[in-house]
């Protein structure tokens, strides 16, 4: 049986190999305060090799947070600028800041074959599942809407009312999740478990007969 199947499968230049050489656009997202972050923060330190893009915002700077690491923290002068320029993939104004995904930075590290992942809320992934939808995109969900709100008191950055509204908006972006392919539970002490889901997820996408092809 075996001198009957075809030279692609065992390594010629088959349809096997062109599909493992497609970069996947992985699109990460799930309301404030799930956790998105410290799952990146986890796979990074794991050392897995993926293109983490980072969002340019005018929010302020956390007292933990890098600039040029966590994100890009601009003026609104600058922001601006670069917006006027087409530079960003998507951008939105979220809780009165502006938020963008630089464009040039995804598009050089798909053409050196590198799969990128990018954070967004769930407003900025509905926008990029329209100009691309062949992106995988992940919602990440909470544990519960109780341990939501605990991690954003932790946060200890969150006034009443932004807590208060963070909270109505979660429940909001809960029923965008028809527009995702696949949503794990981020649970806060299991954040190696999360990593794997993601991996699975993107091991399988790398496996499909037809592949996703991202251009931008």
């Amino acid at each position: 049986m075996a001198d009957h199947w075809p030279e692609s499968r065992f390594g010629g230049q088959g349809r096997a190999e062109k599909r493992s050489q497609s970069p996947l656009l992985v699109v990460l997202s799930g309301p404030s305060g799930v956790g998105k972050d410290a799952v990146l923060s986890r796979m990074r330190g794991l050392g897995r090799p993926f293109h983490y893009v980072v969002t340019a915002t005018t929010r302020p700077k956390r007292a933990t947070e890098r600039n040029g690491g966590d994100y890009h923290f601009l003026s609104r002068e600058e922001f601006q600028r670069m917006l006027d320029e087409q530079q960003f993939l998507e951008w939105a104004i979220v809780y009165g800041n502006y938020y963008g995904v630089p464009k040039d930075e995804i598009a050089l590290a798909l053409s050196k074959g590198v799969d990128v992942i990018v954070k967004v809320d769930v407003q900025g992934a509905s926008t990029i599942k329209k100009i691309l939808p062949q992106a995988v995109f992940i919602f990440l969900m909470p544990p519960s809407t109780e341990e939501l709100e605990n991690r954003l008191r932790n946060r200890l950055s969150e006034s009443s009312t932004n807590l208060a509204l963070r909270l109505e908006r979660a429940k909001e972006e809960t029923s965008s999740l028809p527009i995702f392919d696949y949503a794990i539970t981020s649970h806060q002490d299991k954040l190696d478990d999360v990593v794997f889901q993601i991996e699975a997820i993107i091991t399988a996408e790398k496996c499909r007969v037809s592949p996703r092809v991202i251009k931008l």
